[in-house]
């Protein structure tokens, strides 16, 4: 099993907190960390500076289209940002929590 981090920002806490309900409750994530972060980028030519939430998602990689799909689905944003980043190293015991709980 091949374990893999997947970020998203979402625009608000209600927001986060139901994306992350919804990857638990059907098994697409193990876990989903909420952090408050500051963004800052250019958007249609504009400099933006935005409070965010950015959600650390703990998965299967073979869970990463569904994933990546229910975002879509979910997110307020036109382009939401969908990052995924292999876990190379990890302890056995949360390897198999991932594994167990996806």
């Amino acid at each position: 099993m091949k374990a893999i981090l997947v970020q998203t920002t979402c625009s608000s806490k209600e927001e986060a907190k139901i994306i992350a309900k919804i990857l638990i409750e059907e098994k697409l994530a193990a876990c989903v960390q909420m952090s408050e972060i500051n963004s800052f980028y250019i958007w249609e030519k504009e400099f933006c500076n935005d409070e965010e939430i950015l959600l650390s998602i703990k998965t299967k990689k073979e869970n990463f289209k569904k994933i990546k799909s229910k975002i879509k689905e979910l997110h307020s944003y036109d382009v939401p940002e969908i990052i995924s980043l292999d876990i190379n190293d990890t302890s056995k015991d949360y390897r198999k929590f991932i594994d167990k709980n996806c």
